[in-house]
């Protein structure tokens, strides 16, 4: 009992405390011990638990931002794994059968060849129907073509303005960026010399591919058609230059080099081989073919015209006509009504002219004659049942820069919030875009891209998204397409024949900015 007593005291005396109970020693101290561990086991649960939860959640927003990424990269790795997989031979040339699979064409198939053979037939209808007008007009055969010379009109300005816009885009932002690339791992100044190169890029992009197309088309007040070549290829090299400037630096700043070195950069072969291919994406490699086919190329070019000359016909049988008596009347709501739905067929022709002329066939024969493998310009937008689908179908090139450089970017930019917001303003950008493009080429203010892109194209995104299933939304999806087409040409013919009636008086801010339909009445 002493023992057990002594034993007792000292083990209190080990807790702290003076007093000495009747129970064991071994007893009492387990019981405490048990209740401490108890007591922090729990505490332990429940921290636990919320850490689980708090990660589970963190887990979950991960998924959501990074599940569209790894699609995204889906189809890119599956061409890495298959060009890694193929063999080459010493051109760097791919002798994969793949890549045929590549070539295959829309208008290899039976159904949608015959629709093709349907266009070319309607063609013919407008050239026997202009002949026979001319006839009966004029008693002779007439296929009078002077607006195609006026359209196209100072093709020598247009020649020299692009060569010096290729020039600069070329040689400016690849020279600029290979020095600070030498600089940015030798110099302790990174900072510095990252600002400076910012600001000297930023002046000389605004100066030659912003200020410099504008002054040609403006200055040397080019017609129609040579504006639009200036001011879409000004776009063309400004998103290119943007995408290679974009790419190149973020690959700079990751790369690990030791002191001393210089970082690896792209070769001016390959930066030149990208402003020439048919992709706004810039990569150091793309899939390529391992031969050329010239006469799918000179097929494609043959196609190209003929388009030209069916965009032709459509103005002069359908349009021109038609509002060259509408602009002699008076102004009314039910005018304006009558015109938009008479524009609805000719604005539609518009629409797959350019979508045939452009997406399938200029991109694919530069395609072509680059061997570039990917030709994935366009899905199938035709069986789109929501505008969401359609604006991510319709043209693939111009959605992958939006996507990558104005959706992702902004999402990264505010933490992966406000996701809405970035939609919208990636509408914003395509709509001023849009509008810029229209302004500069037709040589007038008038807000109807941007109205229908930022605001009507919005609205769509969000209500006729993609959980519109079934045919019927396909049918309301062409039956708006109809009807936005129809608006555009209705309005734009209407404004561009009350500028030529109705001339400006004044370069007010108003007064340019003012559509003279409103005001116009002869």
């Amino acid at each position: 009992m002493a023992t057990n007593s002594s034993t007792s005291k000292v083990v209190h005396r080990k807790n702290g405390k003076t007093s000495v109970t009747s129970s064991s020693p071994k007893e009492n101290g387990s019981t405490r011990q048990e209740s401490n561990h108890t007591e922090l086991h729990s505490r332990d649960t429940v921290q636990w638990a919320r850490d689980v939860e708090r990660i589970k959640m963190e887990v979950i927003e991960q998924m959501k931002v990074q599940m569209s990424e790894v699609l995204d990269k889906a189809l890119t790795d599956s061409l890495r794994s298959l060009s890694q997989s193929t063999q080459w031979d010493i051109n760097g040339n791919t002798h994969s059968h793949t890549d045929e699979k590549a070539r295959s064409e829309l208008f290899e198939i039976s159904h949608v060849r015959t629709i093709y053979h349907m266009f070319i037939a309607a063609l013919f209808l407008f050239i026997i129907s202009t002949l026979a007008v001319d006839y009966i007009d004029q008693g002779r055969l007439v296929l009078d073509f002077d607006l195609f010379f006026y359209a196209f009109g100072l093709l020598g300005t247009v020649v020299w303005a692009w060569f010096i816009m290729f020039t600069y885009t070329l040689l400016g932002p690849y020279h600029v960026l290979s020095q600070w690339a030498d600089l940015y791992h030798r110099s302790s100044w990174n900072m510095s010399v990252s600002v400076a190169t910012a600001v000297i890029l930023l002046v000389a992009q605004m100066g030659v591919l912003g200020y410099f197309p504008v002054f040609v088309v403006v200055h040397y007040q080019l017609p129609p058609a040579s504006r639009f070549i200036v001011i879409l290829e000004q776009i063309r090299f400004l998103m290119k230059s943007y995408s290679f400037i974009r790419e190149t630096v973020v690959a700079v700043v990751r790369e690990k080099t030791a002191k001393g070195e210089s970082c690896r950069f792209p070769t001016l072969s390959n930066y030149l081989y990208f402003l020439f291919c048919p992709t706004l994406i810039y990569r150091e490699a793309y899939p390529r073919n391992p031969y050329i086919r010239w006469n799918y190329v000179w097929r494609n070019f043959a196609k190209i015209l003929g388009s030209l000359f069916y965009l032709y016909f459509i103005l002069v049988r359908l349009c021109i006509p038609v509002f060259m008596n509408e602009s002699n009347r008076p102004f009314s709501t039910r005018t304006l009504v009558l015109a938009i739905f008479h524009s609805t067929l000719p604005g539609m022709l518009m629409l797959l002219l350019g979508f045939f002329a452009f997406l399938h066939c200029w991109l694919n024969a530069f395609a072509e004659m680059l061997r570039f493998a990917d030709r994935m310009f366009y899905k199938d937008w035709w069986n789109s049942t929501s505008f969401a689908n359609y604006y991510r179908t319709w043209n693939i090139v111009v959605h992958d820069w939006l996507y990558y450089y104005a959706y992702r970017d902004f999402v990264w930019l505010t933490g992966h919030r406000f996701r809405s917001v970035a939609t919208m303003s990636v509408f914003a950008v395509s709509a001023f875009v849009h509008e810029y493009a229209f302004t500069m080429g037709f040589g007038f203010f008038y807000p109807v891209m941007f109205v229908l892109f930022a605001v009507i194209g919005g609205v769509f995104n969000f209500t006729l998204n993609d959980k519109r299933k079934g045919p019927m939304w396909n049918v309301i999806m062409w039956t708006c397409l109809f009807i936005g087409q129809g608006v555009q040409v209705c309005l734009y013919c209407l404004e561009w024949y009350a500028q030529v009636h109705c001339p400006r008086t004044g370069t007010g801010f108003w007064e340019l900015v003012t559509p003279r339909s409103w005001t116009c009445n002869l």
